[in-house]
């Protein structure tokens, strides 16, 4: 798996100027089941959302068998989300538990999104998911609480994705505690305005040694 030294923005690829922006590695794929966006083999990095932030998860069968069709990408995939609840860590743990095994049986690095209150559960993930996604709200995804759990994550060697980033602010906040990747909807509107706005917070935060923000 790459080892970026910079979040990569993983958004969908919409316009011609994002998908050569993929190819090269600038930018990373995402594709939930609802998109039907096709992910190019020779494409570095990509991952699948389940779409439930939208309300649009079919369902764990569903599911299950759209990604059973990109098996053959599986080695580019960053990670797969399983479904969780957002805003409540409890619900998500019971309906994303069972599915993170079958998410890893079919090839894929299973993630695991963390919701309001992960920070009170004693259930220890580490061994059952290869990625952490930062879900939530966004008072807790910007917590100290979420920040911990996303350090701990990255010392174990564990994939760390915030979503909903959308802002030079929030990118360099993502960077500052650990995240390998962000995603946001930044560039579904106006794409080809904001693209060199997305490359330039990458590149610049890969070129700083000390992060400071307000």
């Amino acid at each position: 798996m790459i080892e970026p030294n910079y979040p990569i923005y993983i958004t969908p690829p919409c316009t011609d100027s994002i998908r050569q922006h993929i190819r090269t590695g600038e930018l990373g794929a995402i594709a939930t089941p609802a998109q039907g966006n096709r992910i190019d083999r020779a494409w570095p990095a990509w991952c699948a959302d389940n779409g439930v932030f939208t309300g649009a998860y079919p369902g764990d069968d569903e599911y299950l068998r759209w990604l059973a069709r990109l098996q053959p990408l599986a080695d580019r995939c960053l990670f797969v989300t399983a479904p969780d609840v957002v805003g409540n860590h409890w619900e998500t743990l019971a309906r994303s538990r069972d599915m993170l095994p079958r998410i890893r049986e079919l090839g894929f690095p299973a993630a695991f999104v963390a919701q309001n209150y992960m920070e009170f559960d004693s259930w220890h993930p580490w061994d059952e998911i290869d990625a952490l996604f930062i879900g939530g709200s966004t008072e807790w995804k910007l917590s100290a609480e979420a920040a911990n759990i996303a350090s701990v994550a990255a010392s174990l060697g564990i994939w760390v994705h915030m979503g909903r980033v959308n802002s030079r602010r929030r990118y360099q906040y993502a960077a500052a505690i650990g995240c390998h990747s962000v995603d946001g909807t930044y560039l579904t509107y106006a794409p080809d305005a904001n693209l060199p706005n997305v490359l330039s917070w990458s590149r610049e935060t890969a070129a700083q040694t000390t992060l400071f923000w307000i």
